[in-house]
């Protein structure tokens, strides 16, 4: 198996060991997080009923780029629109991702903006 493959592989499974353990209700929904090289994106889904029920990009900025300041904005963003449907805190799934830098950022701002996790 060629390095690339493996790294692919490994992903996957810290990305299903997560998923393992995270499973958003109506009451407390998930807080998924997807980084790529260019942008960061966020929703907020109920798994019961599979809605999403809020959901936010860095590319609804004008500046362009994954930075900090495009996942602060998310964060942030994604916690308004939440708030409006009316939830109060939600499970965070970071995916395959550590929780640091950008995915960091992202979670921070939506604890600022009051939603527990």
């Amino acid at each position: 198996m060629n390095v690339a493959k493996k790294q692919k592989v490994q992903k996957e499974r810290r990305a299903q060991r997560v998923r393992a353990g995270v499973r958003g209700t109506a009451e407390r929904p998930r807080l998924s997080v997807f980084r790529s090289n260019a942008y960061v994106y966020a929703q907020v889904i109920d798994d019961t009923s599979g809605l999403t029920l809020a959901s936010a990009s860095s590319r609804e900025m004008k500046k362009k780029g994954a930075t900090m300041e495009g996942a602060k904005y998310v964060g942030k963003t994604v916690a308004t629109r939440a708030k409006e449907k009316g939830v109060k805190c939600a499970v965070f799934d970071r995916g395959m991702y550590r929780y640091h830098g950008r995915v960091k950022a992202l979670a921070e701002a939506v604890r600022e903006e009051g939603i527990q996790m």
